[in-house]
């Protein structure tokens, strides 16, 4: 009889219609696939029922997340090739799941189960979040913001570094990470105009990092909003140890419950991910309510490629069960119309999009080399869900999956005067 690895290697290529792009080495220590790619590392049997009975991406994750599956070497490679190779091959996007419902796979499918073992489904990771129907109650948006941000400060400050700024740097081509971030701030306090003496509301406000850049560089007073009280305890600290407690507030409250208004500007990095699509116009609204005439909201946000048919859309299944809960990501087209909707004048749409791949491959390095610390605070799970979510967004960013984008929008009053000037951008020849 065939040793494991070559037996795996057959039924995948059986499954999947398609050469497969990666070698395996399976639990007896045999290996097959093509000499010289990737190697993923089938650890036990148990990998396999956990894609037995969860046919997919779903499965695949649980085998990851559980160390039942290992990529030996660069995890890049690996994600690339399978994405390439197999499931957008020639215009082909058949899943595991869509395989095993072929009836020309049966043979492969009744291997697979004798490769499998005992059939009996495993327990998901306890690091999987229950689904749930994306309900955006401000209960909800507060179990899931927590699952996401309150994994330990210590653990953050190893993957984003002393910025603490969890959100696309902008890069020049020399640039430290410190120094993007920081670009970044300064990009988006230029595009909100701000001066000193004026109210910025920073929605989604993380570990302070907008709030304190603001306040201490443009003499602005701010409101910065989180549902984490992990993220507020730390941003308070640093506000504190900056000597601006008389010119920052850090609160834990949902934006829905901001009623102090009007500010001159309002910024939204990295939040309106989590509103959802039925919760959009609202939201638009509420910011915009909150702007006195003339204000200004830049709003920066992941935008997804936009589909023939919406109503068919569907968020990512380990996204939504590992990283971000009830996180929705929405066409930029999408995002200008409701914006608008709300009453809004949009001036400006930049796409930062190769900028959030570059961050996100200098967060990968980061957790790479500090792996043991980071396995240890947020536990090896924990730490696997992020090594893969990052790496698998930084392809994606660069192959034009996602994007990025700040939209600058001001609450223009009745006479037209939007208060900007005539030439907002500066292109280099």
């Amino acid at each position: 009889m065939a040793d494991a690895a070559s037996r795996l290697v057959s039924v995948a290529e059986q499954l999947l219609g398609a050469r497969l792009p990666v070698r395996i080495r399976a639990w007896d220590g045999s290996q097959a696939g093509p000499p010289g790619a990737p190697v993923v590392v089938v650890r036990n049997r148990r990998a396999l029922r956990r894609m037995v009975f969860k046919p997919g991406e779903l499965g695949m994750a649980r085998a990851w997340v559980s160390g039942d599956l290992e990529v030996e070497g660069d995890l890049y490679s690996v994600l690339d090739a399978v994405a390439a190779q197999v499931w957008e091959r020639d215009g082909d996007s058949r899943t595991l799941a869509q395989a095993l419902r072929d009836a020309g796979a049966r043979s492969a499918v009744r291997e697979l189960l004798k490769l499998a073992g005992p059939p009996i489904p495993p327990a998901p990771p306890r690091e999987e979040v229950r689904s749930r129907r994306h309900l955006h109650t401000r209960r909800s948006d507060r179990q899931a913001i927590s699952h996401h941000y309150d994994v330990g400060n210590d653990f953050y400050e190893i993957v984003l570094g002393p910025s603490m700024v969890y959100s696309c740097a902008y890069w020049e081509d020399d640039s430290t990470l410190e120094s993007a971030q920081r670009d970044k701030l300064e990009l988006v306090c230029a595009k909100l105009g701000l001066t000193p003496g004026q109210r910025l509301l920073d929605v989604g406000c993380g570990w302070g990092s907008m709030a304190v850049h603001a306040a201490r560089e443009h003499g602005v007073s701010v409101v910065g909003v989180t549902l984490s009280q992990e993220q507020a305890a730390y941003a308070r600290k640093r506000v504190a140890d900056e000597g601006l407690t008389d010119r920052v507030e850090i609160r834990v409250q949902d934006y829905r419950d901001v009623t102090d208004g009007p500010y001159d500007a309002i910024s939204s990095i990295g939040m309106a991910e989590h509103v959802g699509a039925e919760r959009y116009l609202e939201y638009a609204r509420d910011l915009y309510a909150l702007l006195k005439p003339g204000g200004r909201l830049l709003n920066h946000q992941i935008a997804r490629r936009p589909q023939d048919d919406e109503s068919t859309y569907e968020t990512d299944e380990f996204i939504d069960s590992y990283v971000f809960p009830d996180g929705e990501l929405a066409p930029l087209g999408s995002t200008v119309t409701q914006l608008e909707r709300a009453g809004f004048e949009v001036r400006d749409v930049e796409s930062i999009r190769e900028h959030y791949a570059r961050t996100l491959r200098r967060w990968v390095e980061r957790l790479e080399a500090d792996w043991g610390r980071a396995a240890h605070l947020a536990g090896p799970g924990r730490a696997r869900v992020w090594r893969l979510y990052m790496a698998a967004c930084a392809l994606a960013f660069e192959r034009n999956r996602i994007g990025v984008n700040q939209v600058l929008a001001v609450r223009t009053p009745g006479s037209g005067a939007s208060g900007l000037p005539l030439r907002t951008r500066t292109w280099n020849s």
